[in-house]
Parts: C-alpha cells; sequence; structure tokens
C-alpha cells in the first residue's frame, strides 16, 4: 500500500508536518506521500469530501480540529472529552478520529525535559482547541492542578466543568512547576509580563513555533525558566499520531530531530 497522506489547516503553507510524516514513513518501512492542503474555517464541507476522496489518513491544524471532530464516524474517548480532532483515519469506508496533541505535548515536556509531570501544579494561557487537548493530557498524566487563563470565559467554564483539578485562572496554585502559552501568536498582547509564581523552577513552553523564540519565551529565559517552543509538542504528537495509523512504535525524540 501507498499511503496517502497530507496536513490541512490555515496557513498551511509552511507547515512541517509532510516532513515529519516522510520521516515516520521512512522509519516505518512503509510507502507513501504527504501534502499540504490550505483549508480554512468556512471549509467544514470540503475537508469532509476531499479526506474520504484523497487521503488514507489526514493530520489537522488550526482551525480545522472542531471541524474533524464534527464530520467524524468514529471518535476514540480523547476526541470525545477534547471534542477536538488532528488525526484523521479513512479505515473500512469509515472515517475514525482522534487527538494525540494532549499526550503529545506530554511526551515532548517528559523527552525535551527529563521530568514527571504527576503532581505538578499547571498554568494553561489558552482555551482553545490546543489547549483542550494540553489540559485534558496533563489530567491524564497526573498533574495536582491546572489554572486556565483564557479570554473566552465560555470555554473556560467548559473546561473547568470536565475536569476535578481544573480550575479558572483566580484560582492558580503557586508556585507553578509549568506555565504552557497556547494562545495563537496574531492574537497576543504586546506588553507581556512573568506572572507570579514563575521563575527558575518553571518549565514555560510556547506551542508556537514561528518565531522559534517568541517575545512571550524569550522574557521566560531572562527569567531563568527552562523554555521550549513548539516544535517538540509537533513532533512527540505525530509520533503518537502514525503509530495510531499504522499500529507501529514511532520515537518523537527521533522525529525532533528532523525539523529541530
Amino acid at each position: 500500500m501507498t499511503w496517502r497522506l497530507g496536513v490541512a489547516g490555515s496557513p498551511i503553507e509552511h507547515s512541517l508536518t509532510p516532513q515529519l510524516h516522510e520521516a515516520a514513513l521512512a522509519m516505518a518501512s512503509l510507502e507513501g506521500t504527504s501534502r499540504r492542503v490550505e483549508l480554512g474555517a468556512k471549509d467544514r464541507t470540503k475537508l469532509n469530501k476531499i479526506v474520504r476522496k484523497e487521503f488514507d489518513a489526514l493530520s489537522l491544524t488550526m482551525p480545522l480540529k472542531g471541524f474533524g471532530f464534527e464530520i467524524c464516524d468514529e471518535l476514540d474517548e480523547v476526541a470525545k472529552r477534547t471534542e477536538s480532532v488532528n488525526s484523521l483515519l479513512m479505515r473500512d469506508g469509515k472515517l475514525l478520529g482522534t487527538s494525540t496533541d494532549g499526550a503529545g505535548f506530554v511526551n515532548a515536556v517528559r523527552g525535551q525535559f527529563g521530568v514527571d509531570l504527576e503532581g505538578a501544579h499547571a498554568v494553561i494561557l489558552g482555551a482553545g482547541g490546543a489547549a483542550r487537548g494540553i489540559v485534558d493530557g496533563l489530567v491524564e498524566a497526573g498533574v495536582a492542578s491546572v489554572a486556565v487563563h483564557g479570554r473566552n470565559e465560555s470555554k473556560v467554564e467548559a473546561l473547568v466543568a470536565k475536569y476535578a483539578n481544573v480550575y479558572d485562572f483566580s484560582l492558580t496554585y503557586r508556585p507553578v512547576d509549568l506555565i504552557v502559552n497556547a494562545t495563537p501568536i496574531d492574537g497576543r498582547l504586546q506588553d507581556v509580563a512573568v506572572m507570579q509564581g514563575v521563575g527558575s523552577h518553571t518549565i514555560a513552553v510556547d506551542i508556537t513555533y514561528e518565531p522559534r523564540i517568541s517575545q512571550w519565551r524569550a522574557l521566560h529565559d531572562e527569567s531563568g525558566c527552562r523554555t521550549a517552543n513548539g516544535l517538540g509538542m509537533l513532533a512527540y504528537q505525530a509520533a503518537l499520531q502514525m503509530q495510531w495509523w499504522w499500529g507501529v512504535d514511532i520515537d518523537g525524540a527521533a522525529l525532533l530531530e528532523v525539523i529541530a
């Protein structure tokens, strides 16, 4: 079989996902190709048609993860909890969906920093699809608390209501062991500051990777935090995604080396 792979979202021109697909195909001794598909928020119907006709498996990025959730014939428990899908697979005429964002993020933190997140106190900036996946992954990893800071109050409230140890920002536990910026780079305020409770003991991850060092990440570097951009999450979630597609082990650390 020659796998027809791709990544869909907007903007998609500079996506590194095809490189990850091709590297993983080689690791798994499989044949296939991968391409980028520009699809935006108005393209739900087009996404449904394209994936069923033109792909065997597809990665989804912003702003399509919610649409992916809506169009699947079958969803796993992670997708149901997060109402987000970043991985689509056609199997026996059915479209299957899951989200590897949360577990991929947790694996990236473990791999890049060598830490166990069990019992940690975390802060998430943002309440969109990526943030929902990360919150779910952190809860599954056994963190003590997650405080969510988002501008959309209804999204924050929905996240808080799903988990016993997820709170709104007013109930942040300090000191903060992990802080994650999951807000779109274009929508960020220019004036940023390091929040109380964040310091040299804190891991700070900005899930964007363009630019590699954002203003937010640079500020946390200056404050003595151990920091990373989103390349780790991208590689490790892709590894889990392709394990799900093919049923073979893919090394997230090896994939990160391809794009780092």
